[in-house]
């Protein structure tokens, strides 16, 4: 590896370092209890390193959600695309969402779903357009859903019921108590879908 493909390389480490413990500390804390003072102490950096990776705490907070979108992404366009039953299809989907918004160390999209507020407009404009793709993916599965006869509605008002609903679980899941995430997403079939024949 070449001198400059070395620094691209630690410069990478850095970027994703402040990512995953702004994710954490955003989670923990929300986005105006934490300082980017808060952000280098944990990264072991000088307070105003960060900067040198971001111009601004907002947009360290814009690529926390698009980090947690573009993560999340290509397993969701992958099972919709898939050649799984409708059925299997919701349950692999859901199961793949659990893993997104609960898995140790991914603080990301339940820091987008609880500070979307907090991003400023143009950077809000940023990560509509991964958070839309995300969305359209599930409408699509769930006008699927309605065609198969699985679901009542295929309107974005069920889409939305269905991810609030599963996003929710950001607040009482606890790795190890209860259900573990193939239950959940085995249990959110049987609760959303119709009964199977």
């Amino acid at each position: 590896m070449s001198g400059a493909a070395a620094v691209v390389a630690v410069d990478n480490n850095r970027r994703a370092d402040l990512l995953r413990v702004a994710a954490r500390l955003f989670r923990e804390r929300g986005f105006d209890g934490t300082t980017i003072r808060d952000i280098a102490d944990a990264v072991g950096m000088r307070s105003g390193s960060p900067f040198y990776h971001f111009k601004s705490k907002q947009e360290i907070l814009a690529a926390v959600m698009e980090e947690g979108l573009v993560a999340g992404l290509p397993t969701a366009e992958a099972i919709v695309a898939g050649g799984l039953a409708p059925r299997e299809k919701f349950r692999a989907l859901v199961r793949a969402h659990l893993e997104t918004v609960l898995a140790e160390g991914h603080d990301f999209i339940p820091v987008l779903l609880y500070d979307w507020r907090c991003l400023t407009p143009l950077l809000r404009q940023r990560v509509l357009v991964l958070r839309d793709r995300y969305d359209q993916l599930w409408q699509d599965l769930v006008t699927e859903l309605y065609r198969a006869g699985e679901l009542a509605s295929d309107g974005k008002v069920a889409r939305l019921l269905l991810m609030g609903a599963i996003n929710y679980s950001v607040l009482w899941y606890r790795e190890g108590q209860g259900s573990d995430l193939d239950q959940i997403a085995q249990e959110a079939v049987a609760m959303f879908l119709r009964r199977a024949a």
